[in-house]
């Protein structure tokens, strides 16, 4: 009888166990790198991209989703906190912008913080196993020093290093280093992670190595529940780079391997497919659908294993393409992003509510039953309440976007840009020759990715208003019509209020340390303006070059004989320094 009553006993426990289990989700962020709506079939791109289609008509497609930032690390920073970047309390932010007396710039200068606050661990700590694959791109001397002393520290390798065992053996090491800082953040587990970016001379993309590490996380954590942060590297850099990683299946994040895991259709295979669905392999296409057959091979593990139906996928890039380090929506804030749970959301739905990457993790969270700390600050709202049918009573109005020196408030019809610089930023601004204007007033303030945005007429503007619908690709700047007074204010409104939220001064809006009053570079917007900006080139007309009242900057001549008199002087004195002491 005792025996009996104990295995029903078992039994029961094991019943409610299961139970509990069920109730809380598996959930899995597939994280992209740099992608456009046009870039998915679902959302009327010209491409292949089968399982993504799939996807959205067997789960919820967000037709109004944006990241708060427009580059990878700040982007990436909110996905995985549910913070604006602005906010982070790291110490490289800090050291960067100052305490909250400042003006923040959130660009490159963000990281995970010490205090664990983010998705990982606090899942981990709610009873998910967490797991973290592909690429991170959020580390920091500053806050984990530790991490780049010893034996086993960070090695810096060098960009001319040539491809060979002692190369890929350095690869190796510093993906085991990236897993050990990923524990230490919170993360149960971590495999086939790239630090950073693809790095020379192991630069190719190769999914089937995230693939894989994906794979057996889900297997080993079938029995749920768990949490799987996926990141690819694709669709970073250009079209034609991904189509050439094809060529190199053995380059890897750890340097050169031995074979290709067998995970995902073969390439020639894939490649095939394109062409005889009417597609150049040779174009964009083949890196689209190359990401899309990674996403096919997580569904089929799920299906294999019995745990498809209480599995949540998310699919979404963190940031668009074409407007990176802009605050625009167009190929920049505004992405592509898929939601897929047969137990919790209805199948063939689209949502057109305002939604951000800063509202995932406030969703995890809730779904997990995951109690965060006090202390851990949340900016984004759970998107629960649209799982239903893509509406929610009281849903939010507007959108706050923030990237370097700008900052944006985003309605369902309008956009307001505000770009407001520092004191400091002024100076040089002013200082600044022509050619090196582009630089210092890009957002964030480098050539090439931070001039991206330069190809719309307004982007350099102080002010810039936007009627999304009837200007979709943003390109008429509407903040100087008097008609439009009314919208400017009531724009103006919604974006104080979010600014008075973050708690740091911003030009004119909330003013105090290094912000700045507006309208005192009109003269640099109008020379910038007349600047040919092609990537990280710059050609100024020679209008410009007659004029010599446009700067008082020293030329190139005048810095290289300046550096030739202090070079001179050093050595003058190292050499009276030598003979004093031999003396």
């Amino acid at each position: 009888m005792k025996a009996f009553l104990s295995f029903s006993l078992f039994c029961l426990w094991a019943a409610v166990a299961t139970t509990a289990r069920g109730e809380r989700p598996n959930i899995i962020m597939f994280l992209i790198d740099d992608q456009n709506p046009a870039s998915i079939a679902a959302f009327g791109g010209e491409t292949y991209t089968p399982n993504l289609d799939r996807m959205a008509e067997e789960g919820m497609k967000f037709t109004r989703a944006y990241v708060s930032s427009s580059v990878c690390t700040p982007s990436r920073y909110s996905f995985l906190t549910g913070r604006f970047a602005g906010n982070s309390h790291s110490k490289l932010y800090a050291e960067e912008v100052g305490g909250k007396k400042n003006q923040g710039l959130p660009k490159f200068n963000v990281a995970l913080e010490r205090d664990k606050t983010n998705v990982g661990n606090v899942l981990r700590e709610a009873g998910y196993t967490t797991g973290f694959v592909g690429k991170f791109h959020l580390t920091s001397s500053l806050d984990f020093p530790e991490f780049y002393k010893g034996k086993d520290k960070w090695i810096n390798i060098p960009k001319d290093a040539r491809p060979g065992p002692e190369t890929s053996a350095q690869f190796k090491h510093n993906e085991r280093w990236i897993r050990r800082y990923l524990k230490t953040l919170g993360f149960s587990w971590a495999k086939n992670v790239y630090p950073e970016n693809t790095h020379s001379p192991y630069s190719m993309h190769n999914p089937e190595w995230t693939t894989v590490a994906a794979l057996e996380f889900i297997e080993e954590n079938k029995d749920g529940p768990f949490y799987l942060h996926l990141c690819s590297t694709l669709l970073h850099g250009p079209d034609k780079s991904w189509r050439k990683s094809m060529d190199h299946p053995l380059i890897t994040g750890e340097g050169e391997v031995e074979s290709l895991p067998e995970v995902m259709t073969l390439r020639a295979e894939l490649l095939k497919t394109i062409t005889e669905k009417g597609f150049d392999p040779e174009s964009h296409v083949a890196g689209e659908a190359w990401i899309d057959d990674s996403l096919g091979a997580i569904f089929r593990k799920l299906k294999e294993l019995g745990i498809d139906d209480n599995t949540l996928v998310i699919f979404a890039p963190d940031h668009g393409r074409d407007g990176k380090a802009s605050v625009f929506s167009h190929g920049s804030c505004q992405v592509p992003m898929i939601m897929r749970w047969p137990k919790g959301i209805a199948a063939g739905q689209a949502c057109e509510e305002l939604v951000q990457n800063i509202d995932l993790v406030p969703t995890f969270f809730e779904l997990g039953k995951a109690e965060k700390p006090e202390s851990y600050r949340i900016d984004g709202q759970s998107l629960t309440p649209l799982f239903k049918n893509g509406t929610a009573k009281d849903w939010r109005t507007h959108l706050y976007l923030e990237m370097g020196a700008a900052r944006a408030t985003v309605t369902k019809d309008w956009s307001y840009i505000a770009v407001r610089y520092t004191k400091e930023q002024i100076a040089a601004i002013k200082r600044a020759a022509p050619q090196n204007l582009p630089k210092a007033m890009s957002y964030i303030g480098r050539l090439g990715i931070g001039v991206r945005g330069a190809d719309r007429p307004g982007f350099f503007d102080e002010d810039q208003l936007y009627h999304l619908k009837r200007d979709p690709k943003e390109m008429k700047n509407l903040a100087y019509k008097k008609d439009q007074a009314i919208r400017i204010k009531e724009m103006r409104n919604l974006m104080q209020q979010d600014l008075e939220v973050i708690g740091r001064p911003f030009g004119e809006f909330i003013p105090g340390g290094n912000a700045a009053e507006p309208g005192q570079i009109g003269k640099q917007i109008e020379i910038v303006k007349q600047l040919e900006i092609k990537g990280k080139t710059v050609t100024v007309p020679k209008a410009l070059k007659k004029d010599p009242g446009v700067t008082d900057e020293p030329t190139p001549d005048d810095k290289a004989k300046g550096k030739a008199k202090r070079e001179a002087r050093r050595k003058t004195r190292d050499e009276a320094k030598s003979n004093n002491q031999s003396k």
